[in-house]
């Protein structure tokens, strides 16, 4: 399918964004830079929404001793964590779309449930992507070993290539 996509001369392209300004610097540079290459088919806008927890560490205070129990969180309340997830998610999409319509580009929203990293190259395979576009955060190298980099994650795994815009 991806072949016949290629064929017809559609150039998908997603943007994937967070809460950063870094990602919204992307967008921004995205509309300003490619504006020609998406004025004919739609900019995909992603957004991953995090994993909801079940189990919450709890302390007690023992003296100077400190216990840790695991609690499980009831089913209302992970329901509404995960809505609550999803409503931000979906706050940070139409922000973006708002941005492309004033730019007069049309947007189409995305999200899904997972860690970013891999929900990104997911969906980059599911909607047949040409290329992604993500914002640096600009870790360190101690920060970006501790907790990984998003871009150099989907640089290796997404099945497209992958375009990291730096905010200057």
């Amino acid at each position: 399918m991806a072949k016949a996509v290629a064929e017809r001369g559609e150039k998908k392209v997603m943007v994937a964004i967070d809460e950063s300004e870094s990602s919204y610097y992307a967008l921004m540079w995205v509309l300003d830079n490619l504006k020609e290459s998406i004025s004919k088919f739609p900019l995909i806008i992603f957004m991953a929404q995090p994993i909801t927890m079940y189990n919450y560490p709890f302390s007690a205070s023992l003296g100077s001793v400190r216990m840790y129990y695991p609690v499980a969180a009831t089913p209302d309340f992970v329901y509404s964590a995960q809505e609550n997830h999803r409503k931000v998610a979906m706050a940070f999409l139409e922000k973006a779309k708002d941005i492309c319509a004033t730019r007069g580009i049309k947007a189409e929203m995305v999200t899904e449930v997972g860690d970013p990293k891999t929900a990104i190259c997911n969906a980059v395979q599911k909607l047949n992507i040409n290329l992604l576009v993500l914002g640096d955060r600009g870790l360190g190298k101690i920060k970006r070993a501790l907790i990984g980099s998003v871009s150099n994650y989907c640089i290796k795994n997404a099945n497209c290539p992958v375009l990291v815009v730096k905010k200057p």
